[in-house]
């Protein structure tokens, strides 16, 4: 439900309201005078919470000026306060208010996946949603862990890591199989059940059962070699060994932990740093720093009690945790207010029991506080960069002549080969740097570009970014508007920018062209903006090397967006090209020739004896290649 009081704002709208609300669990939201939210909160009855807002209580100056923002309140009532934790975390997260703490997720953990839709599983690196049948291991904070993980599970299990249709085109081993990295049940070297042996021994190490495998590893080991099959003996020692690695290659592995996430939090000067340990099968498979978007607001004396890295930790829980697998066990650095009904939520969502605790003593205790050393070292760096960055802001501020400090920095660059696969590129960088998961690609669609024409593929990628930019305001979603972007180009991209964002109605966003000097030399560059002459920097000028970091990484990104998309036309497969080839036909034929070269070569009679291709698909097969 919702509310809109126009005459009444503030202290004023928020007594009003509660004079309606019920005596139930539920999820308030506060909204300001554009409709947008501002703070997003739970509360055991939405009655008594929003009351003491009313009554003008407050325990921070912040709370005050954001009860004094609010023109505006909406309420969802839920069946119990574990729902209303729920919601709340999912809306932050989505709706990013103002006065909250908001997690900066940037993207997904890597897993491993050990597939069950095959007679012969694979193993293979995941990212994203569970769609596919199977066993999912993780998360591993990096991808360099996950690859280093597969890679050695290859050695000791000899599981395949191919597709689906490499495995079934194959007529002899590939060159995994010769390097000892896979088994071959591909071509039968392994018989389906001592694969699936293999299969249930890599289920258990991965599960945590590290232990008892290698310990029948060695006595298969020891045993083979007292039966003279030194050959067979070797191999063992030499799974043995792989599995070895992943517990030498790890700088911390508890004997005492199982499965847990560490969660350890520092703030300090108004940022915060959350650095996450993950354990699993009783092995560190790494860490990662978050640094939330800290506007703490402490409501009651209840959260007063836990104090700012309490409150902290407590709404970056609840954000983390809706997308990602869930642990047994959760240790922390300090307690959190609402660490039960964090077990409750933990434990309905996973459908088993998850504890949550504040370990005081013994390996755990060491395990939280390497953690926190780690969250204090990379805030002290995060801080120092952020200063730094902060003054090459406020100069590149003064050096276009922009009313504030930029947040947002898109910079536009194009990469083609004469005129082919065109693509243009969008990144982006603020305070915090390059922010990569806001980068963009676009393959250039128009038909009516010629073939190098710059300025009007800098037209069309710009006029699709702005045209769904004015689509989301017009909805009212959220939305990232830039407050400085750079087009990689002189007077004529300069031109195509402001002519594509007067058309839209953006004409106030501050434009810059960034045309390379004489021969591409670094440090000529010249600097076009709207009714002023062409302008250069002083070379040593450290704006000029910010902003050639800034031009340098389009180009970078531009180019390795472009090469992608010429390699994967380079690999296309023309059977993809001919009308009614699905996937299980392009297999078939491939299986039945070995690959579409040879599919080319054969004849209609041979192409219609292929499993699904009836004969007038094999004449439109034959015919395809030959239409020259």
């Amino acid at each position: 439900m919702s509310s809109e009081s126009p005459a009444l704002k503030g202290m004023a709208l928020i007594n009003d309201e509660a004079k309606r609300l019920p005596d139930t669990p539920g999820v308030y939201r506060m909204l300001g005078d554009e409709g947008e939210v501002l703070y997003v909160g739970k509360a055991r009855s939405l009655k008594k919470r929003v009351i003491q807002y009313a009554q003008g209580r407050f325990h921070t100056q912040r709370i005050a000026h954001m009860v004094h923002l609010t023109r505006a309140m909406e309420f969802t009532t839920t069946r119990t306060e574990t729902d209303a934790l729920l919601l709340e975390s999912n809306l932050i997260k989505k709706l990013k208010p103002r006065f909250n703490v908001v997690l900066r997720d940037d993207k997904s953990f890597a897993e491993i996946l050990l597939r069950r839709d095959h007679p012969a599983p694979q193993i293979r690196k995941h990212r994203g949603a569970h769609t596919i049948p199977g066993d999912y291991f993780g998360p591993f904070a990096s991808t360099w862990a996950v690859n280093r993980t597969v890679n050695i599970l290859q050695k000791a299990f000899l599981l395949r890591s191919c597709s689906d249709s490499v495995f079934d085109a194959r007529t002899r081993p590939c060159m995994l199989h010769q390097i000892k990295r896979c088994s071959a049940p591909c071509v039968d070297l392994i018989s389906p059940t001592d694969y699936a042996g293999l299969v249930d021994e890599a289920h258990q190490f991965l599960r945590g059962k590290s232990k008892a495998v290698v310990g029948r590893l060695s006595a298969e080991m020891s045993a083979a070699a007292e039966d003279m099959e030194f050959e067979r003996a070797a191999r063992l020692r030499d799974r043995i060994r792989a599995l070895s690695a992943i517990s030498m290659e790890s700088q911390i592995n508890p004997e005492t932990v199982e499965e847990a996430d560490v969660f350890a939090v520092h703030a300090e000067g108004g940022q915060a740093c959350v650095q996450v340990f993950f354990f699993r099968a009783g092995q560190n498979w790494g860490n990662r720093a978050y640094f939330p978007r800290v506007n703490s607001l402490v409501e009651d004396e209840h959260e007063a009690a836990f104090g700012e890295m309490g409150v902290i930790l407590d709404a970056f829980l609840g954000q983390f945790y809706e997308d990602k697998p869930i642990p047994r066990l959760i240790l922390l650095s300090t307690d959190v207010p609402n660490r039960l009904l964090l077990e409750e939520a933990f434990s309905l969502q996973l459908g088993r029991k998850t504890e949550i605790a504040i370990p005081q003593r013994g390996e755990k205790k060491d395990l939280v506080g390497h953690a926190l050393t780690n969250a204090r070292e990379a805030l002290g760096r995060k801080m120092a960069e952020s200063s730094a960055q902060g003054r090459l802001l406020a100069g590149v501020c003064e050096t276009f002549a922009l009313e504030t400090t930029p947040e947002r920095i898109e910079v536009y660059d194009n990469s083609h080969v004469m005129g082919t696969n065109a693509v243009g590129g969008m990144i982006v960088a603020g305070p915090d740097g390059f922010q990569k998961n806001q980068y963009r690609k676009f393959n250039i669609k128009s038909t009516d570009i010629t073939p190098g024409d710059d300025y009007a593929m800098m037209a069309e990628v710009l006029r699709r970014r702005f045209a769904r930019l004015v689509k989301e305001e017009e909805a009212g979603e959220p939305t990232t508007r830039p407050d400085l972007v750079l087009v990689d180009g002189g007077q004529g991209q300069l031109d195509a920018a402001l002519g594509v964002l007067a058309d839209l109605g953006l004409d106030d966003i501050a434009v810059v062209g960034v045309a390379k000097g004489p021969d591409r030399d670094a440090g000529l560059e010249r600097f076009f903006m709207p009714g002023k002459p062409p302008f250069m920097l002083e070379p040593k000028s450290p704006v000029l090397y910010y902003l050639q970091r800034l031009r340098d990484e389009a180009h970078r990104f531009a180019i390795g967006v472009h090469r992608t998309r010429r390699a994967g036309q380079m690999m296309s497969n023309p059977l993809d090209e001919i009308e009614g080839i699905g996937a299980a036909r392009k297999r078939a034929l491939l299986h039945a020739f070995g690959s579409a070269r040879g599919v080319s070569r054969a004849a209609v009679v041979d192409l219609a004896k292929v499993e699904g291709v009836s004969e007038a698909l094999a004449e439109r097969i034959y015919g395809y290649f030959r239409k020259g």
